[in-house]
């Protein structure tokens, strides 16, 4: 007998609410409208393909840290020097780099093997940066283009 008197008291306390809301008591409540998915991540800004001899995307600069350590091509950093560091691009590669904000160009040399932050395409020296004009930003947007080669020499 209990559970039929709890049985119609929720009866009576679903035909109370639903008569307060307006709706009939036969009718489901209408559940509540989706929320839309959430907006995708922006996918991080990869290097741009090697198009003919120039590409595209964002440069950082290293200094003093490394100043003296040894290069992936073997030769010894040297923060004044017009060098760069660069995934794939053969060692002795000369490429002109402009930086897109202010068209600032300079001719590096790659020497070494970088960057290691995602999104990046180029690490140079600090000097090359300071003609850049992007040593307080840290990084720019730049255009790549192959200009020629030269042997690296081993530093001692």
């Amino acid at each position: 007998m209990k559970t039929v008197l709890n049985g119609l008291v929720a009866a009576l306390v679903l035909a109370v609410t639903t008569a307060a809301s307006g709706q009939s008591a036969s009718a489901p409540a209408a559940a509540p409208p989706a929320a839309p998915p959430p907006a995708a991540a922006p996918a991080p800004k990869a290097p741009a393909a090697l198009a003919g001899d120039a590409m595209s995307g964002t440069a950082a600069w290293y200094g003093s840290k490394f100043n003296g350590r040894r290069t992936a091509s073997g030769q010894r950093f040297n923060a004044a020097a017009l060098t760069a560091a660069h995934p794939s691009l053969p060692f002795g590669s000369k490429i002109k780099v402009t930086n897109t904000k202010n068209q600032r160009s300079v001719v590096v040399v790659i020497n070494d093997r970088g960057p290691t932050t995602p999104g990046r395409m180029l690490d140079v020296s600090r000097a090359a940066a300071t003609r850049l004009g992007f040593v307080r930003a840290g990084t720019t947007e730049v255009l790549l283009e192959k200009v020629g080669s030269v042997k690296l020499a081993r530093g001692k």
